[in-house]
């Protein structure tokens, strides 16, 4: 298995389309930081802001807009939101 967050920068609208991203849930969140261990894979979307992903023991890694994200399951990490997000998401 695989512990790399995956992320492609501005998918195709027909690969969201496939992947039914917009049928998603969506997720809001302020400002803020706060530490999360992902207990299954989420693919998400993000509709809007910016954050900071930091894996423990790893490198951090910056989202925004237009990023179709993958977080492996078992990560460990801090989430550090630098404006506002708003994301489409899906677990498994």
């Amino acid at each position: 298995m695989s512990d790399d967050i995956l992320c492609e920068h501005k998918p195709s609208p027909a690969k969201l389309d496939v992947l039914g991203v917009y049928d998603w849930p969506i997720w809001k969140k302020e400002v803020s930081s706060f530490p999360w261990t992902y207990d299954a894979p989420e693919t998400c979307y993000i509709l809007r802001g910016r954050f900071i992903v930091t894996p423990e023991g790893g490198a951090p890694q910056e989202f925004k807009r237009g990023d179709l994200i993958t977080f492996p399951a078992g990560l460990t990490c801090t989430w550090e939101i630098l404006e506002d997000v708003e994301k489409h998401y899906t677990f498994g």
